[in-house]
């Protein structure tokens, strides 16, 4: 049975964004280091290397952008990476996105990371990207929260728009910002021509051994699908939201790709939980024949999902009158 959602609405964020302008570093063949006067939006921040930018007024021109990013990096023969990473105000978050951020920092570039957040940039979030050496842009969803069903849908939406918007040429990678990543899956990532996917192993507070979800791969072609929860069967693609990536062209030059309707493609939250990232796959490939499996060792696992109630809130501990008592700050 396949499950389909052709004619559900999508509801969006704006992320209200100003323009500004704002100086960026790359390297040339002799590896000087040569600056060029770039125009992004001012609560899209764009870092190299390190270097700290101030905004300044301007015009947004992501074409300039598109262009820095392919010329001004010794590696421009590579496929530039779009890492959305949806992130949320809890206990942990800025630990997730540090150590997210380490990890990209270890990839070859071309890359930018979209990092968006509900309502307002916070502030611990904005400092400690200023401070990773990575490029980025910081976005916000300003849809009223009460109005949202699955906040992660909208947050992600608004990347979706950003890229369609300014026309980003590239891979798209959604990133939950407390998975485990392999340098090794963001270095194959660039070898996706329209959809790519793998498996992504899933780990359990109190479970010995771990769940598989995603393809069963012949080769580079997808043969079927690791299914674990029995009641999520009728899903038409058994792909976790971190386990597929796909070229940003299908969003916006739909003509290149043949795709039957010129409507955005988008998450949506009007579907049953757990139907989401396929729902949205269904936008973006017909069927497995337009998917290409990764990796080329169908015994290696690339991406690690730990459950949320596997960490529980910091504790800490009180000592009072001789007795030793463990107190939640939460």
């Amino acid at each position: 049975m396949l499950f389909r959602n052709n004619n559900l609405s999508t509801s969006r964020c704006s992320n209200q964004l100003q323009t500004s302008q704002v100086y960026v570093g790359h390297i040339n063949e002799t590896s000087v280091v040569v600056v060029d006067r770039l125009s992004v939006n001012k609560n899209s921040t764009l870092e190299l290397h390190g270097v700290n930018v101030e905004p300044e007024d301007g015009i947004s021109d992501d074409t300039v952008l598109n262009n820095l990013i392919y010329q001004g990096s010794n590696l421009g023969h590579h496929k530039l990476l779009i890492v959305v990473t949806p992130t949320y105000a809890r206990p942990l978050q800025a630990y997730y996105v540090n150590r997210l951020a380490n990890t990209l920092k270890l990839i070859p570039h071309p890359y930018l990371w979209i990092v968006v957040e509900m309502k307002s940039q916070s502030v611990e979030i904005a400092d400690l990207l200023r401070k990773t050496g990575v490029m980025y842009r910081h976005l916000v969803c300003s849809k009223n929260s009460t109005d949202i069903k699955d906040r992660g849908v909208h947050l992600k939406n608004v990347a979706l728009t950003h890229i369609e918007t300014h026309r980003l040429n590239g891979i798209v990678y959604f990133t939950d910002d407390d998975n485990i990543y392999s340098v090794d899956l963001f270095n194959q990532m660039r070898q996706i021509r329209r959809f790519g996917t793998w498996v992504v192993a899933k780990l359990a507070e109190r479970e010995r051994h771990a769940a598989f979800e995603g393809p069963i791969c012949n080769g580079s072609q997808v043969r079927g699908w690791h299914v674990n929860d029995m009641t999520k069967r009728l899903r038409r693609f058994h792909a976790e939201i971190s386990g597929f990536a796909f070229n940003s062209t299908i969003l916006w030059d739909p003509k290149r790709w043949h795709r039957p309707t010129l409507e955005p493609i988008r998450h949506l939250d009007t579907v049953e939980e757990g139907f989401q990232a396929s729902t949205f796959i269904e936008q973006v490939v017909e069927d497995e024949s337009q998917m290409e499996c990764f990796p080329s060792d169908p015994q290696k696992i690339m991406v690690w999902h730990r459950k949320v109630d596997l960490y529980s809130y910091p504790q800490i501990r009180v000592v009072e009158n001789g007795l030793s008592i463990i107190v939640p700050l939460a």
